[in-house]
């Protein structure tokens, strides 16, 4: 019997599944509670509501894996456009933007080098506008490449951020190479379906991993970035924070819009740095349907997903699988 994951994947690729969830009633309620809109407009009215609260947000324009060069361009102009919008409203320091490379062709037949030169006009107008980069980590057989990619562009833009996953065996070797070089980077469990050869599967053992990856980055030279809503894991990192001298302002902590928001305005309010991480654009149903196959929380039946209430179905099960962030 097939699991979840090919399930999803399937119903991913489905264009009649697509059209029966998108016209479900419950549907658009759901997806608004973690997806800022369609339409950049949507997403800077979002962000300002955000940033007025005391927080800060990174900015994620879906979609990834484009199928050719057009499509990598087409990813880069939605950035640029971005950029454009938060200077504009003057929010470049708080607002950062994060980037999946696959998204600028990195799958394509050359495409570390292609989506290097699609991705760099990106970060020199982010640099303009008072911002940074971070680079979303996807599955392993991108990591190497992704993080020479980091390398190039942190020789003219030092500030552009790394995404590394506790759950890859490899994790903790590359906190320590990534806080030698004092870059920002941002923990998360991981999310993808990775085999055993490189990626822990049991929980306890990716939450033991995030907390050897964290005391690395807490010790070095990095800029820690806390993606969790985990409380035993906000905790520990606090504490690191205080065992190596860390004020408020040398790390922070990283949420998903829509979870645990009282969370996040009570660390806010005790002078942390929060950041909220809002994806938007009309890719919403891949998005979801993909986070759900890497890593399904709950074995529900597809053909539940519109029939079950929000908080058993988006609340905690696609919490669980997006980006790998866990639950709370």
């Amino acid at each position: 019997m097939l699991g979840p994951g090919p399930l999803l994947l399937a119903a991913a690729r489905s264009d009649t599944v697509r059209r029966l969830v998108s016209a479900a009633p419950v549907t658009r309620p759901v997806v608004d509670r973690f997806v800022a809109g369609e339409r950049l407009a949507d997403a800077v009215q979002v962000v300002t509501g955000l940033v007025a609260r005391g927080l800060d947000v990174t900015l994620d324009h879906l979609g990834e894996h484009v199928t050719d060069a057009a499509e990598a361009r087409r990813a880069r102009d939605a950035y640029l456009a971005l950029a454009e919008a938060l200077a504009a409203e003057k929010l470049g320091e708080r607002a950062e933007l994060s980037v999946k490379l696959s998204a600028f062709g990195q799958a394509l037949p050359g495409g570390h080098d292609l989506a290097y030169r699609t991705v760099l006009p990106v970060v020199e107008a982010a640099a303009a506008a008072g911002t940074t980069v971070t680079l979303d980590m996807e599955d392993h057989t991108t990591t190497d490449s992704t993080l020479a990619i980091l390398r190039d562009l942190r020789t003219r833009f030092p500030r552009t951020g790394a995404v590394v996953q506790s759950y890859l065996y490899r994790t903790e070797d590359d906190c320590r190479a990534l806080a030698a070089a004092g870059a920002r980077v941002r923990l998360v469990k991981g999310a993808y379906q990775e085999p055993t050869s490189v990626a822990y599967r049991d929980r306890r053992a990716v939450d033991r991993s995030y907390a050897r990856c964290l005391r690395v980055l807490m010790a070095g030279d990095a800029y820690p970035m806390v993606a969790t809503h985990d409380p035993r894991l906000i905790a520990i990192a606090g504490a690191l924070a205080a065992r190596y001298g860390r004020g408020p302002e040398a790390y922070e902590y990283q949420m998903l819009r829509g979870v645990r928001p009282d969370e996040q305005i009570r660390l806010a309010a005790r002078g942390h740095r929060v950041r909220v991480y809002v994806p938007y654009g009309t890719d919403w149903y891949g998005y979801f349907t993909r986070r759900l196959a890497e890593r399904p929380a709950n074995p529900v039946p597809y053909t539940q997903l519109t029939l079950t209430p929000e908080r058993q179905v988006y609340g905690y099960v696609v919490v669980d699988a997006v980006l790998g962030w866990d639950q709370g």
